[in-house]
């Protein structure tokens, strides 16, 4: 099964029906096959996002619940690391869901991503590969 991480302007777009993404990132997903991965602050930055409607938080907690996405952990020694790369952008910046994505591909070899954001354009794993955004 095909790895592939998410970032959190996919997931806001798909619980927020007034989102501009929202029917694009649902078709997408909708024929979407393989593995979503993602990290705890990538949760924490959606359900910030969806403060908007308790229930729409509370709906999209239960996705991630039934195993939609899997949560990658990230340990305090894995946090130099992921330091280093928001130093290395602080010009975009990179914030610490991005660099927690970018993190995982290290780790886990992951080359794909679902994204909205352009920052994923410009960023590189360690080993200088890019990611291929699948939703563009």
């Amino acid at each position: 099964m095909q790895k592939t991480l998410i970032d959190s302007g996919p997931l806001i777009a798909l619980f927020d029906g007034s989102d501009k993404h929202h029917l694009k990132v649902v078709e997408f997903l909708k024929t979407f096959k393989g593995e979503l991965i993602t990290s705890w602050s990538v949760i924490t930055e959606v359900s910030h996002m969806l403060d908007f409607n308790l229930r729409v938080q509370i709906d999209f907690l239960k996705w991630v619940e039934l195993g939609a996405l899997t949560l990658y952990e990230i340990s305090q020694n894995d946090i130099t690391h992921i330091r280093a790369m928001m130093e290395k952008y602080s010009d975009i910046p990179m914030d610490l869901a991005d660099a927690s994505l970018m993190y995982i591909a290290d780790r886990q070899s992951i080359k794909n991503i679902i994204s909205i954001d352009s920052d994923f354009d410009i960023y590189r794993t360690i080993k200088k590969l890019h990611l291929n955004n699948l939703l563009r």
